[in-house]
Formats: C-alpha cells, sequence, structure tokens
C-alpha cells in the first residue's frame, strides 16, 4: 500500500510540475481567481491551468499527510546499520548483547639499546 500511494505522489508530482511550468508567468497559478468565460479562449485555458493545480496540489498535500502516517504506523528506523545494531534471532528468542567496543591496549615501549639507559648513553 506504501509503494502504491508513493508512485502515485511520484505521478501527482510530475503532473504538477508541468502544469505549472505550462502557465504563463503574469500571474494565475494558485493565487488567481477564475472567470466564467470560455474554455477555448486564452483565459479559459488560464482558468484550466489554475484550477489544475489547485486540485493537484491538494492532492500531493494529502498524499503526503497519508504517506506519513502510513510511515509513522510501520515503526522502526529503515535503514540500519548492521554494525550498529544487530538483530535478535527469532527462532532463538535470545536477545542479543549489545555491541561493546575492544578494550584499547596501550602499545609496548621499544626496548632500549644495550648501551643506553633512559634515553642517556651509558659510558662503558
Amino acid at each position: 500500500m506504501f509503494l502504491f500511494i508513493l508512485i502515485v505522489q511520484t505521478l501527482v508530482a510530475i503532473a504538477l510540475i508541468a502544469v505549472i511550468l505550462m502557465q504563463r508567468s503574469e500571474g494565475g497559478g494558485l493565487a488567481g481567481g477564475g472567470s466564467p468565460s470560455g474554455m477555448m479562449s486564452a483565459r479559459g485555458a488560464a482558468d484550466f491551468l489554475t484550477r489544475a493545480t489547485t486540485i493537484l496540489a491538494t492532492i500531493f498535500i494529502v498524499l503526503s499527510i497519508v504517506l506519513a502516517a502510513l510511515a509513522a504506523q510501520q515503526g522502526g528506523p529503515r535503514v540500519i546499520d548492521a554494525n550498529a545494531v544487530k538483530q535478535a534471532d527469532p527462532a532463538s528468542g535470545a536477545q542479543p548483547a549489545p555491541a561493546q567496543p575492544a578494550p584499547a591496549t596501550p602499545a609496548p615501549a621499544p626496548a632500549a639499546p644495550a648501551n643506553q639507559q633512559g634515553g642517556v648513553p651509558i659510558a662503558q
């Protein structure tokens, strides 16, 4: 269901972009008013594009709200980093142990040469 609505919203978005780009830049769009002139005149075409923009924008907003509600119902993150979260084995029913970083061990100090002690040469 989520995927179907997502595809429909994508198609509505493409149609909305096309309708907006077909309008003249002199005004109209969502802010313009309508007049009862004929549909075949230039003004009638602008009114049609204005109505189409309003309808497509409304559908787009409604679909966005529906998709957000569906995503919230599904719960949980959709992308999981395999290193950060380990999934429990459903067959055993055991919970996974939390991942713990390896303890840091200091590197061993290099051995002093036989003729030096503490970085100072020893006279022989």
